[in-house]
């Protein structure tokens, strides 16, 4: 036993500990204690694949870590899991690396970004400033956000909590005037510039209460009335108010990129020739995304929903976040306060998915089973939602009430239209040269350059990126999902395009030269 415990020493700990030990005369059974001890704990910090995932295995387990086979290599970013069952978490795992290039894996320690499924977080805030009477789910935004403009309608905080205030999505306005956000060939943007774009536009996607359309702008300006009800920067609310009640003490709103996360992920998409590249975003705006966590705090959050500990204690918040949406008409949206309210083959569901630069993620709560799926991936494009249904499957198929050929639609597809594919037509170079010239659009406050280049008419978007314009008919042009109908005078000379990127619709460009 000495022998293999002096092996043990010198390959397994560092040399001057064990040999130290055995050179003794006489050791006692405390000082082998103490050696057991410290390379148990010495395994245990550099064993790092396995670290920190020790779930009991079954046969469920089993098929769980199958599905994620793909992605659990050291040469691939992958993903964590963690499954909830009566108040406990039964499984959590990460699968691949965390970080490619000191070679970390996933564990469920793991911090990563969670994107859009930050919005329940988000609504909390809110909630907890209605619950003590600060504001009110009735109230018009403009009493908070003066600078958006009156449109005849008030916008309130219920519409935007539901996504039925026909506010424009900003980073779709962001996109449009050649600033996406999620690459580096793209100017920053600040939180004021944001609002800036939504406060230049003219028009609602359709008049507030009569239609369900999901938009960031809901959300990001919901953490801007936060900050400003509050008197405190919303993501130093969250954390007073949510974070730390609940100690998700990995936990955070992420609005300043220069902070230093311990043990977060990097994000990461595939390259087009094999591999990987590092996803970032230059981008601080929250309420809409920016959350990161881990799988055992969002154990701690997802367990708030049981047994409310935030506010008051009152069940009654809880039920507030829960609570579908509904139209004017009385319709119900099924989306509570940042939260998917739907039926899964016939079981309740609550939950949200999430996507954003190099991350991915789903939650799925199934309340009348206490079972929970939460899917966190530093890979973009990972199918953490697939991925979240076919574990949900796995452990409540027995329960279901309805056949799993049954088509699921999510919050974000559950009211799109299906757009008819347009007529394509032909025109000559002579006929493009025409259209050509430079048109700016006020709302957007960018330029649109079009241009004819090999026979194709070509629109330049600010100094940013060309991408080629296709003719369906008269003054009519498909460019990829969006549409450019150009405008005439009495003279029938052009004046300018409107622009359709669906559920956008009417940006008005004015053609300058």
């Amino acid at each position: 036993m000495v022998k293999a415990m002096q092996f043990l020493g010198w390959i397994v700990v560092p040399k001057y500990c064990l040999p130290m030990v055995l050179r003794r005369k006489r050791f006692s059974l405390k000082a082998l204690f103490a050696v057991f001890l410290f390379v148990f704990s010495w395994c245990a910090v550099n064993h790092k694949a396995h670290a920190f995932q020790a779930y009991p295995k079954t046969e469920l387990t089993n098929n769980v870590d199958k599905i994620f086979a793909e992605w659990d290599k050291k040469e691939s970013p992958g993903a964590s899991v963690g499954l909830f069952k009566d108040g406990r978490i039964i499984y959590a795992r990460g699968y691949g690396m965390a970080n490619l290039e000191y070679d970390i894996p996933n564990t469920p320690q793991t911090v990563f970004r969670i994107g859009s499924t930050s919005k329940h977080f988000t609504a909390m805030c809110i909630a907890l400033l209605i619950e003590r009477g600060k504001l009110s789910e009735r109230d018009d935004i403009r009493r908070y956000l003066p600078e958006i403009p009156d449109y005849g309608q008030p916008i309130t905080i219920d519409d935007m909590l539901h996504h039925t205030s026909g506010l424009r999505n900003y980073e779709a306005l962001m996109e449009l005037a050649g600033r996406d956000g999620e690459t580096y060939q793209v100017p920053f943007y600040t939180d004021q510039e944001a609002i800036d774009m939504i406060a230049r536009q003219k028009r609602l996607n359709f008049p507030p209460g009569t239609r369900y359309s999901y938009s960031n702008s809901n959300f990001f300006l919901l953490a801007e009335i936060v900050g400003r009800v509050s008197g405190i920067k919303t993501s130093e609310f969250a954390k007073k108010y949510v974070f730390d009640p609940l100690k998700m003490q990995s936990t955070h709103f992420h609005d300043d990129i220069t902070v230093i996360v311990k043990n977060r992920a990097s994000g990461y998409s595939p390259r087009p020739e094999g591999g990987f590249r590092i996803n970032m975003t230059q981008l601080e705006q929250i309420g809409t995304g920016s959350i990161y966590t881990t799988i055992e705090d969002f154990f701690k959050w997802d367990q708030n929903f049981y047994q409310n500990q935030l506010g008051t204690g009152s069940p009654k918040l809880i039920e507030m976040m829960e609570a579908p949406g509904k139209l004017n008409n009385g319709e119900s949206v099924g989306y509570g306060f940042g939260l998917d309210v739907a039926s899964f083959f016939g079981v309740r569901q609550i939950g949200h998915g999430g996507s954003f630069v190099g991350f991915r993620s789903y939650y799925m709560r199934f309340p009348d089973q206490r079972f929970s799926v939460i899917v966190l991936a530093n890979q973009g494009p990972f199918p953490a939602g697939e991925i979240a249904r076919k574990i949900a499957i796995l452990y409540l198929k027995e329960q279901f009430t309805e056949p799993l050929d049954k088509k699921y639609s999510s919050y974000r597809d559950r009211f799109q239209e299906e757009q008819p594919k347009p007529r394509e037509a032909q025109l000559s170079e002579i006929e493009l040269e025409k259209y050509g010239g430079t048109y700016f659009s006020e709302e957007l406050d960018a330029d649109y350059r079009l241009i004819v280049e090999a026979d194709s008419l070509r629109v330049r978007v600010g100094q940013y990126y060309t991408a080629l314009i296709e003719p369906v008919d008269a003054d009519r042009f498909r460019w990829g999902d969006r549409s450019l109908v150009f405008t005439r005078d009495s003279a029938n000379a052009l004046t300018g395009f409107r622009l359709h990127a669906d559920p956008i619709r009417d940006i008005e460009f004015e053609k300058r030269r």
